[in-house]
């Protein structure tokens, strides 16, 4: 595909992206940054060619990446999900990635870390829960364990149940603890974190 730049024009519908045409045939398009580095008349070779499409990718795949960061932080799974589902190249992808890890933009364990401080704002949830929703996340192990240290998950047992106290005060023992038990177990608490708030529930039920 090599040939000689014979024009470069400025798309109607994206100003800041440019047609570019060998041998007066049109070849592909890319970033106007890009194209401001070409002239008419220049030869491109099959390198230069896939290098020039490769970076446009690239480029693309970031610049979509910094719009979905706007609305929230989101993992690196989250990012190389949503751009193959654009249809980004593997390669195109991880350039992208690396590029917002290098920037600052994307980091798993601040992910994690803020995932774990908004659930416990809004859901608190026990480390076996967080464990398994940071995994589907894609983090990993070590990130994980970062961003669920220092969690206290006694207190956290102790705020998911506050809304369910008043309301099971009228219940048996036997029935108040069963309930309470279920309803921590559910958001991953562990059995002594449990047995540790059931008892004290149940002192000041008495």
């Amino acid at each position: 595909m090599t040939g000689k730049i014979t024009t470069l024009v400025i798309q109607k519908k994206n100003k800041e992206r440019v047609n570019l045409f060998l041998d007066d045939a049109f070849a592909f398009g890319i970033s106007l940054d890009a194209a401001l580095n070409l002239k008419k008349g220049q030869f491109l070779s099959d390198e230069e060619i896939a290098r020039l499409k490769f970076d446009d990718q690239a480029g693309q795949a970031y610049q979509k990446s910094l719009n979905f960061l706007s609305y929230r932080a989101r993992s690196k799974q989250e990012i190389k999900q949503y751009l193959q589902k654009k249809g980004f190249g593997e390669e195109a992808v991880e350039e992208a990635i690396e590029r917002l890890a290098d920037k600052g933009y994307l980091n798993d364990v601040e992910f994690g870390q803020l995932w774990v401080e908004n659930r416990n704002r809004f859901n608190p949830k026990g480390k076996t829960a967080l464990r398994y929703e940071l995994r589907a996340k894609g983090l990993s192990e070590a990130d994980i364990e970062e961003a669920l240290d220092g969690l206290d998950e006694e207190n956290l047992a102790w705020q998911a149940v506050q809304k369910q106290l008043t309301r099971w005060q009228a219940l048996d023992k036997l029935t108040f603890k069963q309930k309470l038990s279920s309803h921590l177990a559910r958001r991953g608490f562990s059995y002594d974190i449990i047995q540790t708030v059931v008892v004290r529930a149940g002192m000041d039920k008495d």
